[in-house]
């Protein structure tokens, strides 16, 4: 999703900040943390390989002037108990076959699931019991990239991802090259419920964090090959 002019200036690019609300949710809603994840029909909750089922940290819909996934439904899964850096596996210069499936250094396979599709239209009857369901709001904005390429920081759908280490990009297993949509900030807490497990590698009683709490950019198949062809950037 980033641009540039003729003279090498990077336009700017709409985006829309991610803004949490503080009112507990007892509703489903397709924008929240938590909650019950609006899921594609017949399509089961993720589970990770140790067979526990993943934590629903947020899901919302794209808005619709960020193409190429304008329309689409984002959920981010992750395991409370698992968590690691992402390592991307690749062969012949693309993403290995599923390789939202395929074993990182230390997991046989991935602890996260990140689903985006267009047919999630129902939520599951059952709502995510760890983290705690509240709204999400998405606020437009135009993001400027600064000199180096950057977007503004923080969590966010569209624009230019703020790249803590400078920019990957990745190449899906279909051909397709894979296209930015979604940054969650670096060290970005996770409010859970009382009596819940605390998180390996967390740092605070109470929250949870998304792969050890690195920053993540999700970049994604505009071919759409697959709703879970998402690949998570890690960088801190």
């Amino acid at each position: 999703m980033t641009g540039s002019t003729s003279s090498g200036t990077r336009e700017p690019l709409p985006a829309h900040a991610i803004e949490i609300g503080s009112e507990p949710l007892d509703r489903p809603a397709r924008n929240s943390l938590g909650g019950r994840p609006f899921l594609g029909s017949g399509q089961a909750w993720p589970e990770c390989f140790c067979g526990e089922r993943m934590a629903l940290f947020f899901q919302c819909d794209i808005p619709s002037d960020l193409e190429p996934f304008g329309g689409d439904h984002l959920l981010v899964f992750h395991c409370r108990t698992h968590s690691d850096a992402s390592d991307p596996q690749v062969a012949d210069g693309r993403l290995v076959p599923r390789y939202w499936d395929a074993p990182q250094p230390s997991c046989p396979r991935p602890f996260w699931r990140v689903l985006l599709q267009r047919n999630a239209v129902l939520p599951v009857a059952d709502a995510e019991p760890s983290v705690c369901a509240l709204p999400l709001t998405l606020r437009a904005f135009v993001d400027t990239a600064d000199p180096y390429g950057c977007g503004a920081q923080g969590f966010k759908v569209g624009g230019t991802p703020s790249w803590a280490q400078g920019p990957e990009h990745f190449r899906c297993a279909c051909g397709a090259d894979l296209v930015y949509v979604c940054q969650v900030p670096e060290s970005m807490e996770f409010a859970v419920h009382p009596g819940q497990p605390v998180q390996p590698d967390g740092v605070n009683v109470g929250t949870y964090l998304l792969f050890l709490g690195n920053e993540v950019y999700f970049l994604a198949c505009p071919d759409h090959c697959d709703p879970a062809a998402v690949w998570p950037v890690n960088q801190n």
